[in-house]
């Protein structure tokens, strides 16, 4: 069954509605007539319109002044709009009319099959409009509910890796510790070089797993993760990391923590990889409703076209992109030849549930 759409008829003359009325009933569709200027703007406000047919000659506000009205409200930018004329229209009226959004015209006498083929094209490609933003929306929350499933999924292996594994190479090492004295002289370098490559293989494993999720995220909050995160990244890299974070900042909505530490990870990963940079500068802004996460680097800046076709150099930044619209925000980037800057946007949302509702609608440190 399909879902009806609303059809506008405006005319000063309640017969020629009843003619547009009779003529347009085949199409089965809600068909709202008004009077005048105003009470069409009235409807508009109150309805969701498909089509509005419009009379281009009425007293006080004609066809032209109504469009005109109409295309100044942000809601009605892409509202198809068909005027009906009972005099000649010259060029230069029709010209004033696609200029106020009109999208096509029917002269007097009206010939029904006409008007209804083309109020019918315009009222199928609005309901096709609509079920593609229903279906947008739709893939909006999933991917939203799929990130707080990868999230918790990261989460679990990182506790995983360190509580298990951890604690079963832990018990190797201690094992391997205690066979010192029984082994012969033979042995000791082999002996040497196991203990050797299982300390590199505990300080990997920790490693591993303060990526997938640091503790701290869960412990103390974004801030101190983060100051941890950087100091680590600077030792690891060689890049000094200059860091503002705001003082004494409460915990963030736990969504809004997982999303800017994502982002910081992605962010320093591709300084370190691809900038060239010697440096970076890490920010955080704390407003009521938002938080404001900046990177910069002084590197060569991105290739030409990487943002406008991100997809071809991999995925980490459509992922940022895709992680901060999912929960309502906007990512920002900036690059030329002396640095790239990455500014998101984060919604404060804390829940999964506050996700699905957001869908619908400083001081200083120093890590070298």
């Amino acid at each position: 069954m399909k879902q009806k759409v609303n059809i506008l008829l405006v005319d000063d003359q309640p017969g020629k509605l009843l003619g547009y009325e009779a003529i347009l009933g085949e199409l089965d569709e809600n068909l709202i007539k008004a009077a005048s200027g105003r009470e069409a703007l009235e409807y508009l406000l109150k309805n969701d319109i498909a089509v509005v047919l419009v009379d281009v000659n009425m007293p006080g506000m004609d066809g032209f002044e109504l469009a005109d009205m109409i295309r100044q409200h942000p809601r009605f930018e892409e509202t198809a709009m068909i005027f009906i004329s009972a005099v000649h229209l010259t060029d230069l009226d029709r010209l004033r009319g696609y200029e106020r959004g009109g999208v096509d015209y029917i002269s007097v006498p009206v010939i029904p099959e006409l008007l209804r083929a083309k109020v019918k094209v315009f009222a199928e490609l609005h309901r096709k409009s609509q079920q593609l933003k229903e279906m947008n929306e739709g893939l909006r929350v999933l991917s939203g509910h799929l990130l707080v499933a990868q999230d918790a999924e990261r989460r679990n292996i990182a506790r995983n890796l360190h509580d298990s594994l951890g604690q079963y190479l832990a018990s190797v090492k201690m094992n391997l510790d205690q066979m010192g004295p029984w082994v012969s002289s033979d042995g000791t370098a082999l002996l040497s070089g196991a203990q050797d490559s299982l300390d590199k293989c505990i300080v990997e494993t920790r490693t591993i797993s303060h990526l997938l999720h640091p503790p701290l995220l869960d412990e103390a909050g974004f801030v101190s993760a983060a100051r941890s995160y950087v100091e680590s990244f600077a030792q690891r890299s060689g890049i000094e990391a200059r860091l503002d974070l705001p003082e004494g900042v409460e915990r963030l909505p736990e969504l809004t923590e997982i999303a800017l530490f994502r982002i910081l990870q992605e962010s320093l990963t591709n300084v370190h990889r691809h900038s060239g940079s010697s440096s970076v500068e890490i920010q955080l802004k704390i407003s009521q409703d938002q938080a404001l996460l900046t990177v910069r680097d002084f590197g060569h800046g991105m290739p030409s076209g990487f943002q406008a076709n991100a997809a071809q150099f991999g995925v980490g930044l459509s992922g940022m992109r895709g992680r901060v619209s999912d929960l309502g925000g906007h990512l920002g980037i900036k690059s030329d030849p002396h640095g790239t800057t990455i500014v998101a946007n984060v919604p404060l949302v804390g829940t999964a549930a506050d996700l699905a509702k957001t869908q619908g609608r400083s001081g200083k440190s120093s890590a070298a």
